[in-house]
């Protein structure tokens, strides 16, 4: 396993609660749209064991041609050890990234993408829709649904809707109004539909797609393979 050490070049405050981080990018490292890498700050290899508590696994909101690599969370008031270091590095810290993979890449296959997130979880889908944005063989059109009840919503400037571009971008700042949004999209059943957010978000969300008749075929999430079973277990009683 490599270990890239590299320093954070860039801090941007993209809410009150919520910060990119943006490192160098260290020779030899490549990545792609959809990508999650293990995100760990100085002191967690000191040991005989890896010191967990100093890492995370984190989504990659940039691509490679905007030479950074981008990592943006949600920092709170009050938060995990993790995050209260991280709260407190500057730019030129060094940070360390490894076991990098993508589990969403953008799918080209003629079909309409629905791009389901809450929070922060925004993210992930950033260099989805850049890729996109860029280059659109095989895509139909993508809309993005987001909720955020903080109403401070992420990225506003690349997630707002563009005709020209078959994309449209919706955000919502309760339960209510966004499961209603997913019925309304899950008409189209054909379409792809991909899932970032928390555990039990994915599993509500499963749920409401599967009770519309999605396919588990046609549902994305940034999850190892060997963890999408139990996402899914659900469907064996139905």
């Amino acid at each position: 396993m490599q270990i890239y050490w590299t320093k954070i070049n860039k801090i941007i405050e993209e809410t009150p609660e919520v910060k990119t981080y943006l490192l160098d990018c260290p020779e030899g490292f490549t990545w792609e749209e959809g990508s999650h890498t293990h995100f760990a700050l100085e002191g967690f290899n000191a040991g005989d064991k890896p010191n967990r508590s100093r890492i995370r696994h984190m989504s990659i909101s940039t691509l490679p041609h905007e030479n950074a690599i981008g990592i943006t969370t949600r920092i709170r008031e009050q938060c995990s050890e993790f995050k209260t270091i991280l709260k407190n590095l500057k730019v030129g810290d060094e940070v360390a990234i490894f076991k990098t993979h993508s589990n969403v890449p953008l799918k080209r296959e003629d079909k309409n993408v629905y791009l389901l997130s809450s929070g922060v979880g925004l993210a992930t889908f950033r260099p989805l829709v850049l890729e996109y944005f860029e280059r659109a063989d095989n895509v139909n059109r993508i809309h993005s649904l987001n909720i955020d009840s903080s109403n401070d919503f992420l990225f506003t400037n690349i997630f707002k809707s563009a005709t020209d571009k078959k994309f449209t971008a919706q955000f919502v700042d309760n339960r209510k109004d966004y499961y209603e949004a997913v019925k309304n999209l899950a008409a189209d059943k054909d379409g792809l539909f991909y899932v970032v957010g928390s555990d039990d978000f994915l599993v509500q969300n499963i749920e409401v797609l599967r009770e519309q008749g999605i396919q588990p075929e046609q549902i994305m999430l940034d999850k190892r393979e060997n963890e999408l079973p139990k996402f899914f277990s659900f469907d064996l009683s139905m």
